[in-house]
């Protein structure tokens, strides 16, 4: 019996650029390689003899020096060999990333346990048979695999654990096939027949480039990545692990898998119906997020209406949500909707008359807006200006609510910009210019 650790998918260097923070873009880079430590603990904890990596070490070709002698650094205190083919990403071509004199003697100094198996070719060792089908192209057009049925297995050691080491894309487990996922390079190529190799000379396949943990069959899994790179989509995405491996010679391998993920991923869909939503809500992300800063991204889709006040809060949760997540995707929107009480609060300022005729004009404009969306042909038209007369309601309302109450008397300097001798208009916010034509007319000044 043997026991080793499978990974794949490391895709150091990669860029992240939806992520506009540039701290938050290099701390989600750096996370890349500090899972290579807890791989390390794995590595003592469990005894594993060495560790495949099976393809997209790297994740591009043109990683910088400074890169690369980081992860071999990294690699070179796992203190077993690794062992990598190079897969997609980081494919083997002549002249590519595995071919450059800063790697090889980085990985000499640095990392003397890294072993790159850039032929398709049996490689004999101490305790194991490894059968490598490394990419040799991005885009591999033929099965990267289809050498091993020609291999003559009599010559081969029989009681050495046979274990193939490959990066593609399989078709038909778990229900659904590999080349439909969006985010699969399988379509393209680089598809793996495993169908075609002999199962009785074969204890283990490890595989790589689908980011989740997969189970082929009883002898083929998929690692899945180490730390966890994209929202989950749908069942089945377990990330965010290694596998901790035991193969004997003609026996079906035992697999335990070992978590070594540290950032989470999550998605989260909310319908504000009133604002005491808001409640249920923020209550629903202290138990996602459990006050954790800097260590978790977030897709959240939301739909409903909240009041103008109700929006408010709302916004100073999405805020304070942006700064406390490595990213906040928003998908949806939640609508602002005035409540009558609301309304009233700005429509009857005696002490604000101008404020109130505003606003007493935009909330007719919006009903007016609302009731034409839903009798006429032009009901897009319609809406989209009944959104901006909302916004530019609760821009008033927030305005408003901003300031002290105001006093009777003459309304506070600095909401009045003369229009013409005699005359006073209201700007209250930038966003009332922004309001569709509506004749909100100036009115004549008191005095």
């Amino acid at each position: 019996m043997i026991r080793f650790l499978h990974t794949a998918d490391w895709q150091i260097g990669k860029p992240y650029l939806s992520v506009e923070d540039e701290q938050k873009r290099f701390r989600l880079q750096q996370e890349r390689l500090l899972v290579i430590s807890r791989i390390r603990e794995i590595v003592q904890r469990q005894a594993a003899r060495f560790v495949l990596v099976a393809g997209d070490l790297f994740d591009s070709p043109t990683v910088p020096t400074a890169a690369v002698m980081e992860v071999m650094e990294a690699i070179g205190s796992l203190e077993v060999p690794v062992l990598v083919i190079p897969g997609n990403h980081d494919h083997g071509a002549a002249g590519s990333l595995w071919y450059r004199h800063d790697l090889r003697r980085q990985q000499q100094q640095r990392a003397p346990n890294l072993q790159v198996l850039l032929e398709r070719q049996p490689l004999e060792l101490d305790e194991v048979l490894l059968l490598p089908c490394p990419l040799l192209r991005r885009c591999e057009s033929h099965d990267p695999c289809a050498w091993i049925s020609a291999l003559d297995w009599s010559s081969l050691p029989r009681h050495k654990p046979r274990i193939v080491l490959a990066h593609g894309g399989v078709q038909g487990f778990g229900g659904r096939d590999y080349e439909a996922e969006p985010h699969s390079g399988a379509a393209g190529g680089n598809l793996l027949d495993l169908g075609q190799l002999p199962e009785a000379e074969i204890d283990y396949i490890a595989l790589g480039d689908w980011h989740n943990l997969r189970q082929v069959n009883p002898r083929a899994w998929y690692s899945g990545t180490p730390e966890p790179d994209r929202f989950d989509q749908g069942a089945g995405n377990q990330r965010g692990q290694v596998l901790l491996v035991e193969a004997r010679r003609g026996s079906l391998p035992e697999v335990t898998i070992a978590a070594t993920g540290r950032l989470g991923w999550h998605n989260l869909a909310f319908h504000f119906s009133q604002d005491d939503d808001l409640d249920r809500f923020a209550a629903q992300l202290d138990t996602l997020l459990e006050g954790r800063v800097a260590r978790d991204l977030l897709r959240l889709e939301v739909s409903g209406s909240l009041s103008l006040a109700g929006h408010r809060r709302y916004n100073a949760l999405i805020d304070d949500l942006r700064d406390q997540l490595l990213r906040l995707r928003l998908k949806g929107e939640c609508q602002q909707a005035p409540e009558a009480g609301e309304l009233q609060a700005l429509t009857e300022r005696p002490g604000d008359p101008l404020i109130a005729v505003v606003a007493r004009q935009l909330r007719q404009r919006l009903h007016q807006l609302e009731a034409a969306a839903t009798d006429t042909a032009a009901a897009e038209g319609q809406a989209e200006a009944a959104a901006i007369t909302r916004a530019a309601l609760c821009q008033l309302y927030a305005l408003v609510a901003s300031q002290a109450p105001p006093k009777p008397g003459p309304a506070p300097a600095g909401r009045r910009i003369p229009a013409s001798p005699g005359d006073t208009c209201v700007n209250p916010a930038t966003a009332l210019a922004a309001a569709p034509s509506q004749d909100i007319a100036c009115q004549p000044s008191p005095n």
